[in-house]
């Protein structure tokens, strides 16, 4: 007994030794700042650009890329508790190769303990091999690890299931109630190039679709919600991309960044919104499409551009923000300089203004609080955050150009009091990208 009182002793002082070892304060020399560095095993840990926290902000999700253009080689998703460091693989692949099937881009649901992921194929091969055009939404209840489920059902045998795809979905994100999720969408059979905004919306009884290799069922249904085509009319709202979409608000309206081209022919990025009624998503069965032809956007579904500003938005990869109230969406454009600045729209005018003059160019995607009032980014290896109300800007972090890389987008949590960001830690001769985790007022 004796023993026995002694050997727990030591086992609970390494337990707290080791949980100090996962926490390595640095400081901000500018500030009185601390940055803990959360995880620590030897793997990548990349988070997502939206939804990396928890609902009650207690884990952070991530999948085991080392490397953003890797999903198709990368096998495990995980999340780390933010209190404690402790990590947990919740997700493994099955007979992973450099073909896939791969998993990345993991979210938390706002609502509950669920997550979404990509998710390559499972028949993935070096004939067909991850791609854009196959992969789904796969998901995982938290306290039920390793028990996944698909979201999106995928149909590759005509005719097609109504509520099916037969492509691949990417970059998925909740809206703020839990209820739907938007995707982007690339067809796998016709015009594959061609990427378009897509939701899926809950129904009784999951979506049942023929037994293939390529095919699955789903747990909600699916559709197109915007259309594109392949040469959008000069000067007109047509559009031959739609992509990198929010939800605007509490709504249940997409906004989504259209290429789109000018009177003088120029292709530029403007803001597209739909608004999503779920009755009708529904009721076409016909929009799953034919043999030949892209799914078609419900009948009733309709987009409408927002923004009219002939220059259009940054080229550097970022997603649509939106303000806490649905009033503004905020993305990037580049200034006279051709500095990546933000910029912010009206939901209600499509008035277009930009609300920062910073002396750098942002070189991240953004993100916005939840509770609205704050803005964060990476810019000069550093994590940065903007006050839009006061107009504000404070750098979080203290690195030089010359360091490790800060990766990714910074993203807050729900709280709005943590800000969590990628970079890479070099450890034992390996570098691998770590989560550092920054508390804020």
């Amino acid at each position: 007994m004796k023993y026995l009182f002694i050997h727990n002793f030591f086992l609970i002082i390494l337990f707290f030794l080791l949980q100090n070892c996962m926490y390595n304060p640095e400081k901000n020399t500018n500030t009185s700042i601390t940055i803990n560095t959360l995880t620590a095993s030897d793997t990548g840990h990349t988070m997502h650009h939206n939804n990396a926290f928890s609902k009650d902000d207690e884990w952070i999700v991530f999948d085991g890329r080392n490397d953003d253009t890797k999903i198709g080689e990368t096998s495990t998703i995980g999340i780390v508790n933010v209190r404690t460091g402790e990590e947990k693989i919740i997700y493994q692949t099955q007979n992973q190769t450099i073909y896939g099937p791969g998993v990345g881009a993991v979210s938390f649901s706002p609502t509950s303990d669920r997550v979404i992921f990509i998710h390559g194929l499972t028949n993935a091969d070096s004939v067909k091999p991850y791609d854009m055009s196959r992969r789904i939404g796969v998901g995982i209840d938290i306290d039920s690890p390793l028990q996944a489920f698909h979201y999106d059902p995928r149909d590759v045998v005509a005719p097609y299931t109504p509520g099916s795809l037969r492509g691949g979905t990417h970059s998925h994100c909740w809206s703020a109630d839990g209820r739907l999720i938007s995707f982007t969408y690339n067809d796998e059979f016709v015009d594959p190039d061609l990427r378009t905004v897509g939701v899926m919306v809950p129904v009784d009884r999951p979506v049942v679709v023929e037994k293939n290799a390529a095919n699955n069922d789903g747990e909600m249904y699916a559709a197109i919600v915007s259309d594109v085509i392949r040469e959008p009319k000069w000067g007109s709202d047509e559009i031959s991309k739609a992509f990198d979409e929010c939800w605007v608000g509490a709504t249940h309206t997409i906004a989504f960044q259209g290429h789109t081209r000018n009177e003088r022919g120029e292709l530029i990025t403007e803001i597209y919104l739909v608004d999503i009624d779920e009755d009708l998503v529904k009721a076409d069965a016909e929009a799953v499409g034919r043999q030949g032809e892209r799914p078609h956007v419900p009948r009733g579904i309709q987009q409408r551009r927002l923004s009219r500003t002939g220059k259009g938005l940054s080229d550097l990869r970022h997603w649509l923000r939106s303000s806490a109230d649905g009033k503004y969406i905020y993305a990037l454009a580049k200034d006279d300089q051709q500095r990546n600045q933000i910029v912010q729209c009206s939901v209600e005018t499509g008035e277009f203004q930009y609300i920062s003059e910073f002396g750098f160019s942002i070189e991240s995607p953004i993100n916005i609080s939840y509770q609205g009032g704050k803005i964060t980014f990476i810019a000069r290896n550093n994590v940065y955050i903007f006050d839009i109300a006061a107009k504000t800007l404070q750098q979080l972090t203290d690195h030089k150009d010359s360091e490790l890389k800060i990766v990714g987008a910074p993203v807050f949590s729900r709280k709005g009091d943590k800000i969590a960001f990628n970079q890479f830690v070099r450890k034992d001769g390996q570098e691998n990208v770590q989560i550092k985790l920054i508390e804020v007022e």
